[in-house]
């Protein structure tokens, strides 16, 4: 277990708002240090949208936790994340649902026809949205996490891979059984996008950025415009962003083939300096998996910079996945 290409601020070094994400962490769900968040940690203000957006929607609030881990579940297979996989089968466990989560490990489904559908919905395989802001959310967090974790981080959740394996499984769920199972005040994370340190207030917290309208006014949409606006600051380490936003929006939620003209084809025309920052966002969009330590050494970064540019280039394919189901609600 551990990090690629990037070393994170661990919460003891990290200062300011970053220091406040960690405490609230803490405080909320039990855990020092989360792998999928603080892979975030070398980019300042990432960091706390990426902790408001993950906590709004997969923690706080009414909504059902096994409905919201379903959904995690099934978007980290679609996107083939590995790390995710492992961990929101272990967060089913967690939370009591064994027998799902070892269906869904087995590559079966849900029993419940409802959950069935949410099910296939995440993997993609229908357009069929659920109303509830806390799944949509859930769903687009993911879409990101999947990408940032899929580069930064290797894909055993537990040591030697036994998260692969049922009894790992299991055990690994007891010992995630209490952060599960809390209870989350919905809101309690936005005075964070601020740069405020007490994690209190509504999620009318006085500035907060202002959410779309699928969000229906819930603390989902102010953390997610703030992910939005805070990983789509790495489009300025990019020459030409369009570029990548543009073979986004022609992407038919299909995994690229290998070999063949992609991405070379939109790398085209481009001042040999930018094929590589180019080439890794448009991998952390569409086929994160396949990015390499030569990718990554292609392109002279800090570790800020990396997760900077990765992070535009997921936020890019979030804000796809956003549009495809708005679309398909307005429908």
């Amino acid at each position: 277990m551990g990090f690629l290409h990037i070393t994170p601020v661990e919460p003891k070094a990290a200062t300011g708002a970053d220091a406040a994400v960690y405490r609230q962490q803490r405080a909320d769900v039990g855990l020092a240090r989360m792998p999928a968040l603080i892979a975030l940690s070398p980019a300042p203000g990432l960091l706390a949208a990426g902790w408001a957006m993950l906590r709004e929607s997969l923690m706080a609030g009414p909504v059902s936790r096994t409905d919201r881990e379903i959904v995690a579940l099934g978007v980290s297979k679609a996107n083939e994340c590995a790390y995710c996989v492992g961990a929101h089968t272990m967060f089913l466990h967690a939370i009591g649902e064994h027998d799902l989560a070892e269906s869904l490990a087995s590559g079966g489904r849900p029993r419940d026809a409802r959950r069935a559908a949410l099910y296939a919905w995440a993997l993609g395989e229908t357009r069929d949205a659920p109303d509830a802001p806390e799944l949509l959310g859930t769903a687009l967090t993911f879409h990101f996490i999947n990408r940032m974790i899929s580069i930064l981080h290797t894909p055993d959740v537990l040591p030697g891979g036994l998260q692969n394996t049922r009894v790992g499984r299991s055990v690994g769920g007891r010992a995630l059984s209490k952060p599960a199972r809390r209870l989350l005040d919905p809101g309690a994370s936005l005075p964070l996008l601020l740069g405020g340190g007490s994690g209190e207030g509504s999620a009318q917290a006085a500035g907060s950025p202002s959410g779309p309208s699928w969000a229906a006014g819930s603390p989902v949409g102010p953390a997610y415009t703030a992910l939005t606006e805070a990983a789509g600051r790495g489009a300025g380490l990019l020459p030409d962003p369009e570029r990548v936003t543009a073979a986004v929006a022609r992407w038919d939620g299909r995994q690229p083939p290998l070999g063949g003209s992609w991405p070379a084809d939109a790398l085209t025309g481009l001042d040999p300096d930018a094929v590589p920052p180019t080439r890794l966002a448009l991998l952390a969009a569409l086929a994160p998996y396949r990015i390499t330590k030569a990718d990554v050494a292609a392109w002279p970064h800090t570790d800020e910079s990396l997760v900077r540019l990765l992070a535009f280039g997921a936020i890019t394919a979030v804000r796809h996945a956003e549009r495809a189901f708005s679309t398909a609600a307005a429908a």
